[in-house]
């Protein structure tokens, strides 16, 4: 069974999905992908997890009282670290993938006690690659194809320069006739997050600092992705070793069930 829920935060009002009520208290969070993607991946795990999906602000039924406020990843921990005190919790458990791992490492860098786990599964943080500041340009040059032609030659740009297969549901370009929802989610990706997202560095001291258990995860199937290497470069950094996860950047979606098996086995230290 699912419940569903408002929860009033500076400058915006988030929409979060609880399923499940016993076992540990899971967040699964991401950027900009909304909590029905995740419905698959936490309907697996809701029966040992109390499993927490919601859209990040400014994206599907999160709304914002500023449209134009940029969402950076800092902006997004607080959100989450206001949900786990919405739910009346001293810590959580927190998956994160792509720009959700980024808000994931910034919340247990910004409130720190409040995350036992942290699975930090493909942050596209650029700033670790060895052409970051070609990945800088490119991001803007990026930025400028949306406000200069739209959101189809920005998505086609960044599936061919981000080298995402055109079936990663995370990142596909939109449906020859999209909703107005999907219009304004992908406007408010290239106008307000992906620059902040991709520019976040990481504290690694702090991130050392904390009893947080941080787990960087990768695709299988990633390949040669700035996601992939990106994460890799995090784990380096961190002196760990990344975990694998079944299928590519958005193995989520393709495989929420051995997907599940995995995570649950890294929540429960038989995977790390």
């Amino acid at each position: 069974m699912t419940s569903t829920h408002v929860l009033n935060v500076p400058g915006a009002r988030l929409y979060y999905e609880v399923r499940g009520t016993t076992g540990p208290l899971l967040l699964i969070t991401a950027a900009p992908m909304a909590a029905a993607a995740f419905a698959p991946l936490a309907e697996a795990l809701a029966g040992d997890h109390t499993v927490v999906t919601h859209d990040p602000r400014g994206i599907s039924r999160s709304t914002l009282d500023d449209p134009e406020r940029d969402s950076t990843p800092e902006v997004r921990a607080d959100d989450v670290a206001a949900l786990i005190n919405a739910l009346g919790a001293e810590t959580a458990d927190v998956f994160g993938t792509s720009g959700g791992a980024v808000t994931g490492l910034a919340l247990v860098a910004r409130h720190p006690g409040r995350v036992r786990t942290l699975i930090a599964h493909e942050p596209p943080l650029l700033e670790l690659l060895p052409e970051a500041a070609e990945r800088r340009l490119w991001i803007e040059d990026l930025i400028d194809t949306f406000h200069r032609e739209g959101q189809g030659p920005a998505w086609k740009e960044f599936l061919a320069a981000a080298e995402f297969d055109d079936s990663d549901d995370v990142h596909a370009e939109p449906p020859r006739e999209p909703s107005a929802q999907a219009l304004a989610d992908g406007a408010h990706f290239f106008a307000h997050e992906i620059r902040g997202t991709t520019r976040y560095v990481p504290d690694i001291a702090a991130l050392k600092a904390i009893p947080t258990r941080i787990i960087v995860g990768i695709g299988s199937d990633s390949g040669g992705l700035d996601t992939y290497r990106a994460s890799t470069a995090l784990a380096q950094l961190l002196g760990t070793r990344p975990v694998e996860f079944p299928g590519d950047h958005a193995g989520f979606l393709a495989q929420p069930q051995n997907f599940a098996t995995t995570l649950r086995a890294v929540l429960t230290d038989e995977g790390a």
